[in-house]
């Protein structure tokens, strides 16, 4: 039995309808599966990160070759790389930290630095900024799975409600609903 082969292939340009179409069929026409897909628009721009499997016989410099001309045609920047599967299957999400608070450099850095250290690790990560341009409001929002309890991460992302005026909350993900 052959090890499964795998690409990340990465997407990025000024979001317009049709790039999800058009990327995913010709990954389809090359007989690729896609395992893992994640897109956002960040700021009017389209980005996608997809995790697919290769076909016996097509390696990762095929796929970006192959997506050139929906690149080109879109505006976009492509790119495909081999990547190795990992054995490690990452637990589900236990639980959802949310912070609000005034837009400042720095509350992704030191919210994700305060769960590394915890050993919580984030599985997905979203911002944004909200609110008016006169009061502009930062809220992230991030599924993690936690190492220890849920009263130690509170308590330790309580530290940075004075430091960086933010409010946090730390609850619980259904696991069902995931």
């Amino acid at each position: 039995m052959t090890t499964p082969r795998h690409a990340a292939v990465t997407v990025i340009g000024n979001d317009r309808p049709g790039i999800v179409a058009a990327v995913t069929r010709t990954l389809y026409e090359a007989g690729c599966n896609l395992e893992d897909v994640t897109s956002t628009i960040l700021r009017g721009h389209f980005a996608m990160m997809l995790f697919v499997r290769l076909p016996d016989e097509v390696d990762a410099s095929q796929i970006e070759e192959r997506l050139e001309a929906v690149g080109r045609d879109m505006g976009l920047v492509v790119t495909a790389r081999a990547v190795d599967e990992t054995p490690v299957e990452v637990p589900a999400p236990t639980h959802m930290v949310s912070v609000y608070g005034s837009d400042q450099p720095g509350i992704v850095y030191r919210v994700a630095e305060l769960l590394a250290r915890d050993g919580a690790n984030v599985t997905d990560l979203t911002s944004r900024v909200i609110g008016s341009e006169e009061h502009p409001v930062y809220a992230l929002m991030l599924e993690v799975v936690l190492a220890g309890s849920s009263e130690e991460i509170e308590r330790d992302l309580s530290s940075l409600k004075p430091e960086l005026g933010v409010d946090v909350t730390v609850r619980p993900l259904e696991t069902d609903l995931l």
